[in-house]
């Protein structure tokens, strides 16, 4: 479902100074989903420490539902999760748990990364595969903390693009961020310098818009999302960060 998938999809992007660890444990977000000025929902994001086996990983949960008249005609309440190695930022574990209007699916995929094979347990079906999947591939949580810490911002043109390779469900994808350029935009905290992103998705061989959204990340060393628009065929959904804490560094406001 498209809204779903805008809520954690969406918020899985940003860059990143590759010298700059842009988050840690402790880090909170939430996110306000809005058509106009009706609110439709809320999203939220935050970072654990927490060992997996004898891996020291940072534990990520994104939250996301529908509320008010919203959930009454559309129940979506989903719950994402991912494991990711502190050092190497790559996933471990990643847990997809959602209720789409009644559509439903509960699924845990454990990468391993010495034989590029995932374990994906269908919890719904009661089924469990190996698939293969590319070297260094992330899940759909893990990417945005990849591409916060790995990627250098400064060294991006405008119009230039940047690709990872992503594993979700039992397929493989290849992920494109196009960098649009730096902008101030106002928020409930003042006015934000941003850095301006606009994703795709693999289709087959090419890449194509499938819908048109575009994200705007704090341009410093925290590169948090703070606005995600989905233009509709009759005005936009966005997604607003209202609250945060926990961050890692100093966030860059403009007085005037």
């Amino acid at each position: 479902m498209k809204y779903a998938m805008f809520l954690f999809l969406t918020l899985t992007l940003g860059v990143s100074h590759a010298q700059t660890k842009a988050y840690d444990a402790g880090e909170w977000f939430k996110f306000r989903i809005h058509y106009g000025f009706v609110t439709a929902g809320y999203a939220t994001l935050e970072v654990n420490d927490e060992m997996l086996g004898d891996k020291e990983v940072y534990h990520i949960k994104g939250y996301g539902k529908t509320t008010g008249l919203s959930r009454a005609f559309f129940k979506v309440e989903d719950n994402y999760e991912s494991f990711i190695d502190k050092e190497k930022d790559i996933p471990y574990r990643f847990i997809r748990d959602i209720d789409e209007g009644g559509y439903t699916k509960d699924i845990q995929i454990d990468f391993d990364h010495e034989t590029n094979k995932a374990l994906v347990h269908d919890k719904k079906k009661n089924t469990k595969d190996w698939v293969t999947f590319p070297q260094d591939a992330q899940d759909m949580m893990s990417a945005f903390y990849y591409l916060r810490n790995r990627l250098d911002v400064d060294a991006l043109s405008v119009g230039e693009t940047i690709d990872i390779n992503m594993f979700f469900d039992k397929e493989n994808y290849v992920f494109r961020l196009k960098f649009l350029g730096r902008e101030v935009i106002r928020t409930k905290f003042g006015k934000v310098p941003t850095l301006k992103f606009r994703p795709y998705v693999q289709s087959g061989r090419v890449f194509r818009e499938k819908e048109s959204l575009t994200v705007w990340v704090s341009d410093d060393e925290n590169k948090m999302p703070m606005l995600i628009k989905a233009d509709l065929a009759v005005g936009s959904l966005k997604a607003s960060l209202t609250e945060f804490k926990g961050l890692k560094n100093s966030f860059k406001i403009h007085v005037n």
